[in-house]
């Protein structure tokens, strides 16, 4: 059995880079894969997003409203099996449960009746539904192991509420497994945890790296610190070093692998061995064949352009971690189960729902329709569609009544007897038909339908009535008034009924009068002469825009700084970070950030971009 734990950094864009959610899956080829900081709604969860062939997946989504946490985080736990139903695999989940507190997946009006997990009695309910609350943990029971599939909090030094949260979290945490471990059960945890725990495991460890109280913490759950764990990684790898799977996003730091390693495997519990309890029986020793870190799917690249030689505006395709996995072998089936219910494969966003409401509506729906249908018949009647006139003799079943639908995309015009095809299930007719197609019918249907509805209609089409096209323009001999030119040809307008009807003029062999086509030609020689002049004005526009964008861009040319390392044109950068440098700019040098002793690295050249951005 092969276990992949990833931080995405956002599903839907690796499933975009690799082109579907199954090629993204199979391409680790792994039977279980865990899958970090998903940035998706509940709401959002679509079928493209959540379901593969082949897989079983199970998605935790964030239920907190809080500022700046909303569609953040996010887990989900695949699950590469033959069969949903009925199955023996171990990689399908007999049981899963959302968070780890035992209080989601529960209505509001029965939050009172959902039971605590076992071992957080000792916590309020307030607590224990706010770590639970941004949708960090999915658990899946898979018999002979309790997976936890976790996204760990982060915390900044200076941010007293968020430390007090991951201390929470973790302080939680740490019960249930306790109490899992307790009962028997062997445990899995893999996840980003944004946890380095030694310094062997950061690129810039300082001497009081290892006394934050979250790597003491971290540590102290270790077997070599008397705890339950093992760090799956480091007891495969012991002594290898910038074993990273995390780099800053915005420093290019992937370059030259200066980064930590905060995405990890744990497990604890004895062996499936019969004779576990000898000495050196372990889940470790008996089943973990190996675990390593993915690293070819690190953003940089072998043989990409130096970042600093223009690269910097290429955007670099993946997420800023690496996956971890870990291979087990010896893990035998288990008992015939099928797929919990917490599966996506159940949830209504994505196969749909039907409520007992709309069932109702589509029924009064119907009946409406029922209750408005027409039929009249018509000999030799003359229906005009878009503009051409087709000859239909044949009966015509409710095809101007509320409740009908004319599909505009199925006229035919070049077919001799075309008419729309009729749908009763749609809501109104004249909203459909003012979509792109203008239809007018004979005085003798129309004038025997109430002028109300004929007139309520007309307005929708927002057809011109022939009238407004052969209206005389007083004080005017031959010519053309110029608000008459500058009215587009497909300019819409409210139409009176009654204007349908007029007495149309004799046609020529091209289908309009001889007076309509001199005014066409007016209009159309007036029309070319001012859009000559307005591509004209609009070309010396755009020309003294460039020529004013290039002095600009020339000017910030020179004014950007050389870094002293290197004496290379700095990057600007503007401070994102909350505080009393809020939004102003600075510049610093624009190679990848890397290890003080590598010369091609960033030289740490650091300048205001001017004096008011400096902080007094």
């Amino acid at each position: 059995m092969k276990i992949v734990t990833y931080n995405v950094n956002g599903l839907r864009q690796r499933i975009s880079q690799f082109g579907s959610l199954s090629k993204l899956l199979n391409s680790f080829d792994a039977d279980i894969v865990c899958i970090q900081e998903t940035k998706l709604r509940r709401q959002e969860l679509t079928a493209d997003l959540a379901i593969a062939d082949g897989y079983e997946s199970f998605f935790s989504c964030t239920h907190t409203s809080d500022k700046g946490r909303t569609g953040y985080s996010g887990v989900a736990t695949f699950c590469r099996v033959k069969s949903a139903f009925s199955s023996v695999e171990a990689a399908l989940p007999i049981a899963a449960e959302e968070g780890f507190t035992g209080l989601l997946g529960c209505s509001r009006k029965d939050e009172a009746a959902a039971s605590v997990a076992e071992g957080l009695e000792e916590f309020s309910r307030e607590e224990l539904l706010k770590v639970d609350s941004e949708g960090r943990c999915i658990i899946t029971d898979h018999g002979h192991f309790v997976l936890f599939n976790l996204y760990g909090p982060r915390a900044e030094s200076d941010d007293a509420d968020r430390i007090q949260f991951k201390l929470n979290f973790f302080k939680i945490l740490q019960k249930r497994w306790e109490s899992l471990l307790r009962r028997g059960r062997r445990i899995f945890v893999l996840g980003d945890l944004n946890i380095a725990p030694c310094a062997i495991d950061r690129c810039d460890a300082g001497p009081d790296f290892e006394n934050n109280e979250f790597r003491t913490w971290f540590r102290s759950m270790l077997v070599e610190s008397g705890g339950h764990f093992f760090d799956v990684f480091r007891a495969k790898n012991p002594n290898r070093r910038e074993a990273f799977t995390c780099w800053p996003s915005n420093t290019g730091a992937e370059q030259f692998n200066y980064g930590t390693r905060i995405d990890h495997i744990l497990c604890a519990g004895s062996c499936l061995h019969e004779e576990h309890d000898v000495d050196g029986h372990n889940l470790v020793t008996c089943h973990v064949e190996e675990c390593n870190i993915l690293t070819e799917y690190k953003r940089w690249k072998p043989g990409n352009a130096p970042r600093w030689k223009g690269g910097w505006t290429i955007k670099l395709e993946g997420s800023d971690h690496a996956p971890v996995y870990t291979s087990l072998v010896e893990i035998p089936d288990v008992s015939q189960h099928s797929t919990p219910s917490l599966a996506a494969r159940y949830l209504p966003m994505i196969h749909g729902l039907q409520t007992l409401v709309s069932v109702l509506k589509r029924r009064q729906a119907a009946k409406q329709v029922q209750s408005h249908l027409v039929s009249s018949s018509f000999s030799d009647e003359n229906i005009i569609v878009g503009g051409c006139s087709h000859s239909v003799n044949r009966s015509i079943t409710s095809c101007n009544v509320p409740g009908t639908h004319i599909s505009c995309c199925s006229l035919d015009q070049d077919s001799e007897n075309t008419i729309p095809q009729v749908d009763e299930q749609s809501e109104d007719l004249t909203e459909e038909v003012a979509c792109n197609t203008s239809i007018v019918f004979s005085r003798e249907y129309v004038s025997s339908m109430p002028n109300k509805e004929t007139k309520k209609r007309t307005r929708k089409s927002q057809q011109l009535s022939l009238r407004s096209f052969f209206q005389k323009i007083p004080n005017q001999d031959n010519t053309v008034d110029s608000s008459t030119t500058d009215t587009p040809t497909n300019q819409t307008g409210v139409v009176d009924s009654n204007d349908l009807f007029l007495e149309a003029p004799v046609m020529d062999d091209l289908g309009s009068s001889p007076t309509q086509n001199d005014t066409k030609l007016s209009a159309s020689s007036q029309g070319q002469e001012a859009q000559d002049g307005n591509c004209y004005l609009e070309k010396e526009k755009n020309n003294v825009a460039l020529l004013e964008w290039q002095r600009i861009q020339q000017l910030m040319q020179n004014s950007i700084p050389l870094c002293k390392g290197h004496r290379e044109p700095c990057v600007s950068r503007v401070v994102k970070k909350p505080g009393p440098t809020f939004g102003h700019r600075f510049y610093v040098c624009a190679r990848a950030e890397g290890p003080a002793s590598n010369p091609e690295a960033n030289c740490g050249y650091f300048r205001w971009a001017s004096v008011k951005s400096r902080p007094k």
